[in-house]
């Protein structure tokens, strides 16, 4: 059956929260007053019923986490028409506070420590071995030339290693060879996300402007363009592939929840 279009997707405007009146109660509140049931807000978000029922009971602990709370809250209050920022200020509120951004060189270095092989010591007796059968070699090879008069030849060809070729000259450099486009520092931040699955994604520039908000569906790809910084909430870990600045950066966080980026026009640092 298809479902009709219940509300414009631009927000009323209107701030519902008062001091004294819970989350819950004001999404319940506003939706009876927008005329919409539970089944046609569920509808509209793709929230499930008994999540949105626990929402406007004041619990959210259907919701996922803080963050999926956070943005079931934004998609209910855009669906019943209300300003959603209020009511995500009251819950940051009450649950800790808003999550921070972290480095984008910290959401790319592995959780545990890479292990290294110990490295051994050099085995100087072999060595030294391996020496002294060369100089053994070269004397034979040395004096079989000059008393018997055959085929000379070299050390390394007697012990089956060919002659080195001689080192072919280096080109020389002409002033037309060098780039100084390359050279130049970089005036924006550039970054592309190429989804690998459905994933929630919010992306930031550094004044705080929204560049993107929503979902993302497999094969989704996108490009921003910032001045200093943008940041990227991505909400499943390793669900997408990232390019920043020109350079393949691979899925941060790969087998994990929430990642919380942010890029300059340095990044990525060279290794």
């Amino acid at each position: 059956m298809a479902v009709p279009r219940l509300v414009s997707q631009e927000i009323s405007g209107r701030l519902p929260w008062r001091p004294g009146v819970s989350i819950g109660e004001t999404l319940a509140e506003e939706r009876q007053r927008a005329g919409l049931s539970v089944t046609q807000v569920s509808l509209q978000t793709r929230i499930r019923e008994t999540v949105i029922r626990g929402m406007e009971a004041d619990d959210f602990s259907f919701c996922g986490g803080n963050f999926y709370a956070r943005g079931h809250i934004r998609s209910v209050s855009r669906v019943i028409g209300i300003d959603p920022e209020p009511l995500v200020a009251e819950f940051d509120a009450t649950h800790g506070g808003a999550p921070q951004p972290v480095s984008a060189v910290s959401a790319f270095e592995p959780e545990q420590p890479v292990a290294f092989r110990e490295r051994r010591a050099p085995n100087w007796s072999a060595a030294m071995a391996l020496a002294l059968a060369f100089v053994v070699v070269y004397g034979v090879v040395q004096v079989i030339g000059h008393d018997g008069g055959g085929e000379r030849r070299t050390a390394q060809q007697v012990a089956g290693t060919p002659a080195p070729a001689a080192p072919a000259p280096a080109p020389s450099a002409s002033p037309e060879s060098s780039d100084p486009v390359a050279a130049a520092p970089r005036t924006k931040v550039e970054v592309q996300v190429a989804a690998k699955r459905t994933t929630w994604l919010n992306a930031q520039d550094d004044k705080g402007r929204t560049l993107f908000s929503g979902m993302l569906n497999k094969g989704d790809v996108k490009d921003w363009t910032a001045k200093k910084r943008i940041r990227l909430v991505i909400g499943v870990g390793g669900s997408v592939d990232l390019t920043v600045n020109g350079k393949e950066l691979g899925s941060p966080g790969e087998g994990g929840g929430v990642q919380r980026l942010s890029f300059d026009r340095n990044d990525p640092e060279p290794a």
